[in-house]
């Protein structure tokens, strides 16, 4: 257990927390969240002994394995895999141990260390790291190379490695998730959905926090604030008591009609396509997501320019990568791109880390010239581009204001601090110096300085790294809303989803439409790896797929009974789906009654219909809950029905 009593912090003049209280039970996997600067690196400092509290007590159970995640990883000339092994100092000290004993001819000590390291699965150690790190990206000819090879991003993965590695009752993570692609981040919410200790994780990915986390603890107005669920149940949670504050319910109901009218425009030009219709799905829901967020220190939009092009921009038998050195062979990553960007087009690009996504990027804004082929921009093309890199290009020694003035010196000051309030820099902060901004304010900056200059085609590359969940939310809501064509890069699946219409594979050097949503391409993804596996084994899985000629009846025997097997299972399957399904129907009709009543002004300013309006707000919630439930058991059983099938249609493949 971990409790919080009455809890003062204090960092120089901020106060973090005042008379805070939380307790989190063994086993919770708790999601902690709130604005950057709310204190909650500080509030991991203060479990990990680092801090002490002005006021209060800190309680924890005792002898609790702490793994927690450093932030700084020095440039090692160890191997990667030793580096990881290393998190485990029990099973490294027992190695040291046994050496000494084998020196000195003890046999009685030495049986007792290799049942030592028996007990703390030793003998698996290498394989359970170099799965790991696998997992997050590296390849096997990685594994030996030194640490001080790679660059700081992936150092991380490593660190993150290590601490996944260490054993651990009580896990310690914090934004595990910003040098990760969407590959590596799928993995890892795989294996902390398993992990079997208690995890305090903070991260602004909403979907990640989604599917890891069963708690949230909300860090706002210096207090621990702890939500059951994960984070989509808090933002509901949260927007039925903010309903409820007079003051904030007609912001609510503006927000609202003005999501609506933007839906119903989008709606109206929709394609058919899988994931427009994703979209569709996703901005309706953004609806309630945008009440929960209704007192955010951030709204901004991203206005595109008066004129535009036919197509936009054109990659014609394009050969992309970079130029060999000292006049040796090109590295080829992309070959034979033909791309025609048309306006008001919404992509996503997907595909493995390393396969050429920046690379494709960084050829259409041209910063990157092509090695073969033609790039062919449209008459009125107006760039925008953002990428981690630009961070560090911003003139530290300025502010925000004169940023902003820079690109346009006859923009009054009153239109440029209305500007820069909308990306959280109001009042004084538009004149605060670079130089002592973090991650985050660097980032927002960079944003607001790409949206200022209007362009009509949007290039970002991980624009949500170093941003909070307030800011990122902000920043979904403004590019679903903008009219010009984007192409984006991102591991935040909310983002994707509210964003995009269509999704490019960049993939095995080539740029192709991949005809899908998220869900499929995790499918893909995990299809590739399972084909990447199969033929790693090689000979091996060949000689086990090999069947003797007298066992082929005995094996259609064997195929035919299973394949029967296989059919019995499917009738309560589909039951199952069908019972769902109409669950799911039945819910949505009590929804879309419920919202009716919502919808109506009165509801919220008639002081006399107080009680009516956290009715409803409740039931509102609670069919919610049940359209959710029905959704999960609905996907489960389609999910279970598809593998079935397919293994079906195999056995009877291989009996014909």
């Amino acid at each position: 257990m971990i409790a919080l009593r009455q809890v003062a912090l204090q960092r120089g003049t901020q106060t973090l927390l005042d008379n805070a209280d939380v307790t989190l039970n063994n086993g919770v996997k708790a999601g902690i969240i709130g604005a950057n600067g709310a204190g909650k690196s500080s509030l991991f400092k203060l479990l990990l002994g680092e801090l002490a509290p002005d006021q209060g007590d800190i309680e924890m159970s005792g002898g609790q394995r702490i793994a927690h995640m450093a932030q700084e990883v020095d440039a090692l000339d160890r191997p990667i895999i030793e580096y990881v092994l290393d998190g485990d100092l029990a099973l490294r000290k027992a190695e040291a141990d046994l050496l000494v004993a084998r020196e000195a001819g003890e046999a009685h000590r030495e049986a007792e260390l290799h049942g030592l390291i028996e007990t703390l699965d030793g003998y698996r150690a290498e394989s359970r790291a170099a799965q790991l790190l696998v997992g997050l990206g590296f390849v096997q000819s990685d594994l030996t190379r030194p640490l001080s090879a790679f660059s700081g991003g992936w150092r991380m993965r490593v660190n993150l490695a290590r601490t996944l590695f260490m054993p651990s009752d009580l896990l310690l993570l914090d934004e595990p998730t910003n040098h990760l692609d969407l590959d590596a981040l799928l993995w890892l919410e795989q294996w902390l959905t398993r992990y079997p200790g208690t995890l305090l994780l903070i991260s602004h990915d909403r979907d990640f926090l989604d599917a890891v986390c069963d708690h949230i603890v909300h860090m706002h107005h210096q207090t621990l604030e702890l939500y059951r669920g994960n984070y989509s149940q808090f933002e509901r949670t949260r927007a039925e008591k903010l309903a409820l504050q007079q003051a904030e319910a007609a912001k609510q109901q503006a927000r609202r009609e003005e999501i609506e009218r933007f839906i119903a425009r989008f709606r109206a030009q929709a394609t058919k396509a899988k994931q427009a219709q994703s979209r569709v799905k996703m901005l309706e829901r953004m609806e309630d997501i945008a009440v929960a967020h209704v007192d955010s220190p951030f709204h901004f939009t991203l206005p595109a320019a008066d004129k535009t092009s036919h197509p936009l921009l054109v990659l014609d038998q394009a050969q992309l990568g970079y130029p060999g050195e000292n006049g040796g062979d090109d590295n080829v990553q992309l070959d034979k791109v033909n791309v025609t960007l048309l306006p008001g087009s919404r992509i996503g690009l997907l595909g493995p880390n390393g396969a050429g996504k920046s690379t494709l990027i960084k050829s259409l804004t041209g910063e990157l010239a092509l090695l073969n082929g033609k790039r062919v921009p449209g008459e009125h093309l107006a760039i925008g581009y953002f990428a981690q890199h630009q961070l560090e290009g911003l003139d530290v020694t300025s502010t925000p204001f004169v940023h902003v003035q820079r690109l346009s010196p006859t923009a009054s000051d009153q239109d440029i601090r209305n500007f820069l309030g909308g990306f959280g820099f109001k009042g004084d902060d538009a004149f605060g110096k670079v130089a002592n901004y973090s991650g985050g304010e660097k980032a927002r900056l960079a944003l607001a300085l790409v949206a200022w200059q209007k362009p009509n085609l949007l290039l970002l590359d991980e624009p949500t790294n170093h941003l909070d969940l307030e800011m990122r939310e902000a920043l979904t809501q403004a590019l679903a809303s903008f009219e010009g064509t984007v192409i984006l890069v991102s591991h935040d699946r909310h983002l994707l989803r509210a964003t995009v219409d269509e999704f490019w594979k960049v993939a095995d050097n080539r740029v192709e439409p991949f005809d899908g949503d998220l869900e499929d391409y995790r499918v893909w993804l995990k299809a590739r790896l399972e084909e990447s596996r199969r033929d790693s084994r090689g000979e091996k899985a060949e000689r086990q797929n090999q069947q003797p000629s007298g066992d082929s009846r005995e094996a259609r025997k064997a195929s035919r009974k299973a394949a029967a097997e296989l059919r019995e299972k499917l009738r309560p399957l589909k039951k199952q789906r069908d019972q769902a399904e109409k669950a799911m129907e039945k819910a949505q009709q009590e929804l879309d009654k419920v919202e009716q009543v919502l919808a109506d002004p009165e509801l919220y300013t008639d002081s006399a219909r107080k009680a009516e309006l956290t009715k409803t707000l409740s039931q509102q919630a609670e069919i919610k809950a049940r359209l959710d439930e029905s959704e999960r058991q609905w996907l489960s059983a389609e999910e279970s029905l598809e593998a079935m099938e397919a293994e079906l249609l195999a056995s009877e493949g291989v009996e014909s």
